[in-house]
């Protein structure tokens, strides 16, 4: 890349799938598939590896909301049983499915802005 500018802020760039270097490319191919590099500054996106990091805040973000949502339920209505199982369980996927897809290219955002790479032992 011949431009010499600041980077765009990694958590903005990142929640919509932009480019953690020019912020104009997309990263994501497909759902989740992350592009070989991207279509505008040409950054090799085969280095970046979010791992389980997406897997595990969009767990404990629904988990949260699920499991407050269902308390609330009980103690204010008293709902039968598939009332909660229908409301945790559309709610469970929806919310997943939503929140994958941005906290993962926010995680690369950081990775990239930070420079982090995997960690090596010296020996």
């Amino acid at each position: 890349m011949d431009r010499t500018h600041t980077l765009p802020p990694p958590i903005p760039t990142g929640l919509r799938g932009r480019c953690p270097r020019c912020g104009e490319g997309h990263l994501f191919q497909g759902f989740l598939a992350l592009r070989p590099s991207c279509e505008a500054c040409g950054l090799d996106y085969s280095s970046f590896d979010s791992a389980d990091g997406p897997a595990f805040f969009v767990m404990s973000i629904v988990g949260l909301i699920v499991v407050g949502l269902a308390l609330f339920l009980e103690v204010t209505y008293e709902p039968p049983i598939w009332v909660h199982a229908l409301v945790a369980g559309s709610l469970s996927i929806g919310l997943s499915l939503l929140l994958v897809r941005p906290l993962k290219g926010m995680l690369i955002a950081l990775q990239f802005a930070n420079k982090a790479e995997e960690g090596r032992f010296r020996q």
